[in-house]
């Protein structure tokens, strides 16, 4: 096994799981021309943000349905750690995907779940480090005790990686 990448990216929930689990083939992105991450090709770590509120949940969740996904019940999804990893083949400004809104799409593939690991956020790509144990991510009341997260069927352009270990 090859240790994980030590950069990544935080998305939001639920978009991190449409990503691992719904064959989310785009992350979006408002970013300047300038800003470094429009650069970056490779691996990365799919890095669930601790933020989410119930109005982002909702509204994602709705996107979904409308495309056939079920998204996860708040209490499923994993918020404030590594839940992922993929590679960044491309920078677009359009997409021919239901998960393209833009301006600018971070192209993904290979992407795989790997157990969940604690760990700080940041904006952009960042590296990123586990975090020390008991200082795991409170969860806001609304989202409900964590669960085991739901899995959708994977799709043939999520092909296993090899990755195992975190940096």
């Amino acid at each position: 096994m090859h240790p994980l990448p030590n950069v990544a990216i935080s998305i939001r929930q639920p978009w991190a799981w449409a990503i691992v689990y719904g064959g989310k083939p785009v992350e979006n992105r408002d970013w300047s021309k300038r800003n470094p991450g429009l650069s970056f090709r490779g691996a990365c770590c799919i890095h669930a943000s601790q933020g989410m509120t119930r109005a982002e949940y909702e509204e994602a969740s709705e996107f979904m349905a409308s495309i056939g996904i079920t998204c996860p019940d708040p209490s499923e999804l994993q918020i404030g750690g590594i839940v992922g990893v993929t590679t960044i083949t491309n920078i677009v400004s359009e997409m021919d995907s239901p998960w393209f809104f833009g301006p600018k799409g971070l192209v993904l593939t290979n992407t795989q779940p790997v157990d969940f690991i604690p760990a700080a956020g940041a904006l952009g790509l960042f590296k990123w480090k586990r975090l020390p144990e008991g200082q795991e991510t409170k969860r806001p009341k609304w989202m409900g005790s964590p669960t085991e997260p739901t899995k959708a069927a994977r799709t043939t352009s999520q092909l296993t990686l090899g990755f195992g270990d975190e940096p």
